[in-house]
């Protein structure tokens, strides 16, 4: 039976680890394929090609090949165009890796989450901070609809009842979206918010319109954080630790 090889893949670098004294397995986000493992042999090696691209946050084109589980990866190319995050986007960019690597199955493509993945990256690459917080709210929401973990935002999920713009609502990991009780104003959000996210969301450039829709929505994050921490099965998600950490010092 012939080994089925794949070349010319989009791809990005998720995490990266030692296999032997030469060599790396790849954890890779590709955009047909979903998440896949290869090994790059050689890689650690000075003279190696694969040495100056195999770098996280970078859009590559990848080929690969082999029917195991973990596959070994032919070639890489780096396709520029944008430059290494650094600092907090670079963290941001390290805590969307985990996200991926926590909340996608191998071998599973999402075509759209992989585009909005690198729109993401590139707006952690161009070090515009007013626009790293919803970039990341962006991100969040659009991997919880692609892999069916959001539920509709426009309307009461317990009840399919139409949310009302002047009430406010908040998304718990449990119920899905619900009236706020009160008090519960730093955690919710007003219906007509929702309905607007719902819309961007829906939106035939989802990431950009919902990007516009959450740089003033300040409660969504902790709601995000809950429902994402509550699917990953963790207290606190290890990039996020270190961010807190670092500015702890």
């Amino acid at each position: 039976m012939a080994t089925r090889r794949i070349a010319d893949e989009p791809a990005f670098v998720l995490h990266r680890y030692d296999w032997s004294e030469s060599s790396l397995i790849l954890e890779l986000l590709t955009r047909h394929h979903g998440r896949i493992a290869v090994v790059a042999k050689g890689a650690k090696k000075p003279s190696s090609n694969f040495r100056p691209v195999l770098l996280p946050l970078q859009p590559l084109h990848v080929a690969f090949g082999g029917d195991a589980e973990i596959r070994t990866l032919k070639s890489a190319e780096w396709l520029g165009g944008q430059v290494m995050p650094t600092g907090d986007a670079l963290l941001s960019g390290y805590y969307l890796n985990e996200l991926l690597l926590r909340m996608l199955a191998r071998d599973d493509p999402h075509p759209p989450l992989f585009d909005v993945y690198a729109s993401a990256v590139r707006v952690l690459a161009s070090d515009e901070r007013l626009t790293l917080e919803p970039a990341l709210r962006a991100f969040e929401l659009l991997l919880l609809r692609e892999i069916g973990l959001l539920p509709s935002l426009d309307v009461q999920t317990a009840t399919l009842a139409a949310v009302d713009p002047s009430q406010r609502y908040t998304l718990r990991a449990e119920g899905g979206l619900v009236e706020a009780e009160e008090g519960d104003d730093r955690g919710s959000l007003a219906g007509g918010q929702w309905i607007a996210l719902q819309q961007a969301l829906d939106d035939p450039a989802p990431f950009h319109a919902t990007l516009r829709q959450v740089a003033e929505m300040g409660e969504l994050k902790p709601q995000l954080r809950s429902l994402l921490h509550y699917h990953c099965g963790v207290a606190t998600l290890r990039t996020r630790q270190l961010m807190m950490d670092l500015q702890a010092l």
